[in-house]
């Protein structure tokens, strides 16, 4: 009675860990923060990891959260195949660049907007693996700078240089000339009390009597 009675407790508390033990989860890969130029290309890049065989009903969608916290705006979706947005701020403006049979499920968006600063939000469900993570990419659109501004930021640390070699070249010169300066005074002085100092010794000389 004992053997089967351990035995059926064994295979209770094998089940009961086997309920317990964490099942792999869907992994979404993105940058964190991204920066790119007002105007210009950027592909927004993310990738997945399943524990699971890539399925036909595998999906993929993308949305936008604006700055202002605002609710999500849908940006991209893919299901067998992308599916464009026909309204909204990224009306053809965004297109597919993935890849799933190497797990790449990126996108480009084109015509960056100062409007498009916001988070992007990466999901992946690959059936049976339908949770996990969410990938999430900040984007940072900047002011596009143009040439005249470049040139003038150029000239005027050009010129600050310029003014800076000019201000040292005369310092030194400056000291160099007080220096010699110095050293003529240092050497008349001397040479003025040298001469004293004889003639005082040639006047001693001649105010002496001669001995008999």
């Amino acid at each position: 009675m004992r053997g089967p009675s351990w035995l059926g407790a064994v295979l209770f508390l094998g089940v009961q860990l086997r309920a317990l033990w964490p099942v792999a989860a869907m992994e979404v890969h993105t940058s964190k923060e991204v920066n790119a130029v007002n105007g210009t290309n950027l592909r927004l890049k993310c990738t997945f990891s399943s524990s699971s065989p890539i399925s036909q009903k595998l999906s993929v969608t993308w949305n936008f959260q604006p700055e202002d916290l605002s609710s999500h705006e849908p940006v991209f979706y893919y299901l067998s195949e992308p599916y464009t947005l026909s309204t909204g701020r990224f009306k053809e403006r965004v297109t597919w660049d993935g890849n799933i049979e190497r797990n790449d499920v990126s996108i480009m968006i084109w015509n960056l907007q100062p409007t498009d600063n916001g988070t992007f939000t990466c999901q992946v469900k690959n059936p049976p693996d339908v949770d996990g993570t969410i990938g999430e990419v900040r984007l940072r659109v900047v002011q596009k700078v143009h040439f005249s501004e470049i040139h003038f930021l150029l000239v005027a640390i050009g010129s600050a240089c310029v003014v800076m070699i000019i201000v040292v070249t005369a310092v030194i010169i400056c000291r160099h000339h007080r220096k010699k300066a110095q050293e003529k005074r240092i050497e008349v002085a001397d040479t003025e009390l040298r001469e004293k100092e004889n003639l005082k010794i040639r006047e001693e000389k001649e105010a002496t009597p001669l001995e008999d």
